[in-house]
């Protein structure tokens, strides 16, 4: 699933490739991936002729603003993929949304498992949304002191993989990012989130903030799977850079026993029984 790294280089590419452009056409091939619009219709009336005037992200929520006060918000789910494609590009699989540009070229949407969305909506109904109101800090983009970090640590008793992974504390860590920055801040994952002393809580806080600043620097993780590419086809470099995540039995990069795997709440775990406590 893309986190909050890939998403972000997702945005920033997107700003760059589509900011200004405007919306000749839509063609929508599965309607389970615009399920918060009315129907097929009313999706491509909302965008045929509008241009796309920025980019933003909430969480893992993609915004492009539209010239009309509309939003076309986009999330990618557990497969889902954004690419840019030419005139002569041919569809690629599960294909399920082509908007396709005055100018020539086309932005696609991709969704294998159809967990992902893209919708049209107002502001107003963009920020009203459950998904919306729920999200917790955003780390790359509200950054705050360490000091209230650790309150907001304190304030709950929950192992900390399960609290860094919960949308409600930080928007946009998931499984890779979680484990990664565990590691960087020498922490366990079952350790109790109010149990950290003044230094855990600061190398916590720093870790967050320099796992994902590294992971947009490498333009995300690309995994085995090959379910991550960026808006050009791409995959992320970031893997060569994990220390734990997907590296089971492999050397720990800095003290040398290997990585452990671990199976926990159904979900794996990668961690070194040595530099983390």
């Amino acid at each position: 699933m893309p986190e909050l790294p890939e998403v972000e280089v997702l945005r920033r590419d997107l700003d760059k490739e589509t900011s200004g452009k405007k919306i000749k056409s839509v063609e929508v091939f599965d309607e389970r991936s615009i399920k918060r619009n009315a129907n097929v219709k009313a999706f491509v009336n909302a965008l045929e002729g509008k241009k796309i005037t920025s980019v933003s992200r909430t969480g893992k929520w993609l915004d492009l603003a539209l010239d009309k006060t509309d939003h076309l918000v986009i999330h990618l789910g557990m497969s889902g993929q954004l690419l840019k494609a030419t005139p002569k590009s041919e569809d690629p699989d599960h294909l399920k949304v082509r908007l396709s540009f005055t100018q020539g070229g086309a932005l696609l949407f991709i969704d294998p498992r159809i967990f992902g969305e893209m919708a049209v909506l107002s502001g107003e109904e963009f920020a009203a949304t459950e998904d919306i109101q729920d999200l917790g800090l955003d780390a790359l983009d509200q950054q705050i002191s360490w000091a209230e970090f650790g309150r907001m640590l304190m304030s709950r008793r929950t192992k900390l993989k399960s609290l860094l992974m919960d949308q409600k504390f930080i928007a946009g860590l998931g499984n890779i990012y979680s484990d990664e920055v565990l590691f960087n801040a020498g922490l366990m994952h079952d350790r109790v989130s109010n149990s950290l002393s003044a230094q855990e809580v600061r190398r916590l806080y720093r870790a967050v903030i320099e796992v994902l600043q590294e992971a947009v620097k490498y333009r995300g993780s690309t995994l085995s799977d090959g379910g991550y590419v960026d808006l050009f086809g791409k995959p992320g470099d970031y893997r060569q850079y994990h220390k734990v995540y997907d590296r089971e039995g492999e050397a720990c990069r800095r003290c040398r026993r290997p990585v452990v795997k671990a199976k926990i709440s159904g979900r794996s775990t990668y961690y070194c029984e040595a530099c983390q406590v």
